[in-house]
């Protein structure tokens, strides 16, 4: 019986077809300029969000990183809600590679506002770093799936521009927030500084990420790219399956959304879960499970016997991510998994999974 694969969207492998243009691919030495494929991508993700230019990196974790670099000087420190990935799943890249603090913020389901972001700018004196970047996350990770309305991300880049700061949008997901909001990637394009883009989810790609912003910004994370130790060379190979999957990728994330809520619909009914949002916003579900059942790592390494595999996320929260290799026809199986495993008791089996699980 084939794994059905929940952990994450990072976990999806190549279609034959984006193999075919991956393996067709025109390439050549990015450093010098001269990977045709990597300067298409690059050219149509800039025009595509109405900035000027872009650069290709190999993971949205440095292609955040570059963002922070390039708009940050050791020593000032930047916002960000307390589920962003920046803050929470990048090794703490900000402090050790940037020498940039970071200062958490709240709000509903990840997503910051201009409520959270008032008075916490640091005053102008010497005891204090210099507050220099706003990054926002859409959609949110561990924030729930969530995906920004459109007048928030206004609100909030409207605000950043009264107060003079940067604002940088971690955009691992921001496919699936333009398909499930249905606003254009111009329009998300006009509010930030830099928006970082994975292809590697949603996306389907087996890896790779992009920077978009400014001439000036973007010639500086090229230079950012290359001390972070992530210099690309015959890069087309990978430019080419980014360039199959804007083509054929995206209008499909509908699919994985429309899976994430029958999946949410059918575990709902179960007894012993809860947390499940009424609305799946995108491909991320959360669920927590009651703790006479289990724990959310023990529920995983039982699945994991029976070909399905889920993101404990530690304690009794429980991550489901739906993405190109899940199925329609697989969301029945896994309901039905998920019951069974209730139903006998699956905190009384040996715990051989791991967790918890984050990308």
């Amino acid at each position: 019986m084939t794994n059905l694969d929940l952990r994450s969207d990072t976990v999806t492998r190549p279609t034959d077809a984006m193999r075919q243009a991956m393996m067709t691919a025109e390439v050549g030495d990015d450093m010098m300029g001269e990977d045709p494929t990597v300067n298409l991508l690059e050219q149509r993700m800039a025009e595509m969000f109405g900035h000027e230019s872009a650069v290709m990196a190999c993971s949205g974790t440095q292609s955040n990183q570059m963002a922070v670099r390039i708009h940050c000087q050791p020593g000032d420190e930047l916002l960000i809600h307390s589920t962003g990935h920046i803050c929470n799943f990048e090794g703490g890249a900000p402090a050790a590679l940037s020498g940039v603090s970071v200062r958490t913020l709240g709000g509903e389901g990840g997503m910051l506002n201009t409520d959270e972001l008032n008075g916490m700018i640091r005053a102008n004196d010497q005891h204090f770093c210099r507050t220099r970047l706003v990054c926002v996350e859409n959609t949110t990770n561990i924030g729930g799936g969530r995906v920004y309305p459109l007048q928030t991300l206004q609100e909030i880049a409207a605000w950043t521009r009264q107060h003079n700061l940067h604002l940088h949008l971690d955009g691992a997901r921001l496919f699936n927030a333009i398909v499930a909001a249905d606003y254009s990637a111009a329009t998300i394009g006009s509010l930030f500084d830099t928006i970082s883009i994975c292809f590697s989810k949603g996306l389907g790609c087996p890896f790779g990420s992009i920077l978009i912003g400014n001439e000036e910004t973007i010639q500086r994370a090229r230079r950012v790219r290359k001390l972070f130790g992530g210099a690309l060379r015959q890069s087309g190979f990978i430019a080419a399956a980014a360039i199959h999957a804007l083509d054929h990728h995206v209008d499909r994330l509908v699919d994985d959304h429309r899976n994430a809520q029958r999946l949410a619909d059918g575990l709902r009914c179960l007894p012993g879960i809860s947390g499940l949002a009424e609305t799946i916003e995108s491909n991320l579900i959360f669920f927590e499970l009651a703790p006479q059942l289990g724990t959310a790592v023990q529920l995983a390494a039982a699945l994991r016997e029976h070909g399905i595999l889920i993101g404990p996320m530690g304690g009794q929260r429980v991550r489901l991510v739906t993405h190109l290799d899940i199925p329609n026809d697989s969301i029945d199986r896994i309901i039905g998994a998920v019951s069974d495993q209730i139903s006998s008791g699956f905190s009384k089996q040996p715990v051989l999974g791991r967790g918890p699980f984050s990308k």
